[in-house]
């Protein structure tokens, strides 16, 4: 398992607004929180299968406190409240469903995987269509592949990068992790 623990900055990403578009955000909300998002800063603190991840942009800052394999709340990307499911899709990749509270909408989600290189890709997803976000140093034009979900609104594929705030590289070998990591609260 991957320790995600760290403080990240993002630094790209694609296909936002149109992930906020096929979830019935209007244009000038998508225009805001588009520019909102725009560098947003995440903290993510792990001690084994518990997490806290605290991301903060100029307009608002959101904490999730979560354990994986336990449902909690949060809220989806365009602010519905939720209930979600964390669970371990591979060895580095860990998978969120979220399950609306209120009212009807497309089914969203989003994972968090830690690359060999020690980079945190942050994928938000529409009904089985995932916009993608990965570390700026990522290949060329790299596109993750969608979800294979019915009702999937065709969503381009959006790549964001997510480095440690410091730019280093982190070390995923045996376990090791090169950061300090404070306890989880």
């Amino acid at each position: 398992m991957p320790n995600f623990s760290g403080n990240w900055k993002m630094k790209s990403s694609e296909n936002f607004e149109e992930l906020l578009k096929a979830l019935g955000v209007n244009m000038m909300l998508r225009k805001i929180a588009v520019a909102a998002a725009a560098k947003p800063a995440v903290e993510i603190r792990q001690d084994g299968e518990s997490f806290y991840i605290r991301t903060s942009t100029p307009v608002r800052t959101t904490e999730i406190r979560f354990r994986v394999g336990e449902e909690f709340e949060e809220q989806t990307v365009d602010g519905r409240p939720c209930k979600s499911l964390a669970r371990w899709e591979s060895e580095n990749k860990m998978v969120c469903e979220q399950r609306l509270l209120k009212g009807d909408g497309p089914k969203t989600g989003w994972s968090r995987e830690m690359t060999n290189d020690g980079e945190l890709i942050l994928v938000r997803g529409n009904s089985g269509a995932w916009g993608q976000r990965w570390p700026q140093c990522a290949l060329g034009n790299s596109r993750g592949v969608g979800w294979d979900g019915e009702g999937a609104t065709a969503v381009p594929v959006t790549l964001l990068l997510l480095a440690d705030h410091d730019g280093r590289r982190r070390c995923l070998h045996q376990g090791l992790h090169s950061g300090v990591t404070p306890p989880l609260s």
